[in-house]
């Protein structure tokens, strides 16, 4: 008889500085209780010690790693080769928008036509700053029956300017540029410190495929080895999550809070970048909606170049563990979460 592999020592997560349920519940210490009684640590990748290979939030070369966060380099990882499954995937609007000079003109994403559009360049292994760029400026000029062709997109070097979206900006106050892509707590405030304008708001967009980008869906991805030798972790793994979204649904301030923590950000930022119930919306599901948005996201990722391999989304999901999730906690529906200390 073949005996069961060996429980791992640690289990890793890792997420992005944005809204997610993995976020909630390290903050509120649920997955170190879930875990302690089997003997097995939970560590943040973010806050490992130097050991610990922090290129895996984007390689997801760790097996034993969780990950929540932008759906590029979880996409490029996976075209790679890197054995990972989808798992879930959320929706919570981020506010997106295209900035530009005080008295450009530029007023709609209509005007956008013929201006030059900054596009980052980062020197790392995926650059999801390009990436996201690219998909935020498609967005608001596919809502005008425009497209990138309709354009001049500049290419902005990045390094060596600190600070999210900072070599865009200044390219923007040079005059070099018309136009920046910006998205969520921290591009608030950028914006306000530039005194650039809003041009395009893409979370005002009617349709949400204009507003398909890094964070819109989000995936919840786990190594195929972890999945194959203690799906019962994995499942317990996701069950916390789900709880901690319940959580979130009743605790809008403490959420607000977290969220201040989570990416950087004071008050206004957060509260100019999340609208009202974003606290509801961090449950994950694999609905066909959110799969066909994500599967459009691949296509166009790979179009412009950032996957080797094709990724088929569908194929990529397995929706068992998040079902079989959803089932433990109907089976304990009032046992509640500890309180954190």
């Amino acid at each position: 008889m073949t005996s069961a592999p060996a429980l791992p020592a640690t289990l890793w997560f890792t997420r992005c500085p944005v809204p997610t349920a993995t976020g909630i519940a390290a903050d509120r210490q649920w997955l170190t209780d879930e875990f302690a009684p089997d003997g097995i640590t939970v560590r943040s990748l973010q806050d490992a010690e130097p050991d610990a290979d922090r290129e895996a939030h984007f390689t997801h070369a760790l097996p034993g790693l969780f990950r929540e966060g932008g759906n590029v380099p979880a996409l490029w990882a996976r075209s790679r080769g890197e054995r990972t499954r989808l798992i879930g995937l959320t929706w919570i609007e981020e506010r997106q928008v295209v900035l530009v000079a005080p008295g450009s003109g530029i007023r709609s994403a209509g005007d956008l036509r013929g201006r030059r559009l900054a596009l980052p360049v980062h020197p790392i292994a995926i650059d999801f700053w390009r990436a996201m760029a690219l998909r935020g400026f498609e967005g608001a000029l596919a809502s005008a029956g425009l497209s990138l062709a309709d354009t001049v997109p500049v290419d902005v070097p990045a390094d060596g300017h600190p600070g999210q979206w900072a070599a865009e900006l200044a390219a923007l106050r040079r005059g070099d540029v018309d136009a920046v892509y910006v998205k969520g707590a921290l591009a608030v405030e950028a914006a306000r410190r530039s005194g650039a304008e809003v041009a395009v708001e893409l979370d005002d967009l009617p349709d949400r495929r204009f507003r398909i980008n890094n964070g819109t869906p989000r995936p919840i991805t786990v190594h195929q080895d972890l999945l194959d030798e203690h799906p019962a972790l994995v499942d317990r793994f996701l069950a916390v999550l789900l709880r901690a979204a319940d959580w979130a649904a009743k605790s809008p301030a403490e959420v607000d809070r977290i969220l201040g923590a989570e990416t950087g950000a004071g008050a206004e930022g957060v509260a100019g970048a999340y609208r009202p119930g974003t606290h509801l919306t961090l449950h994950p599901d694999l609905s066909p909606e959110r799969l066909a948005l994500l599967a459009e996201q691949e296509s166009a990722l790979r179009a412009h170049g950032f996957l080797p391999e094709p990724v088929p989304v569908s194929a990529w999901a397995d929706p068992e563990p998040l079902r079989r999730a959803a089932a433990l906690n109907d089976a304990h529906p009032k046992t509640p979460l500890p309180a954190a200390p």
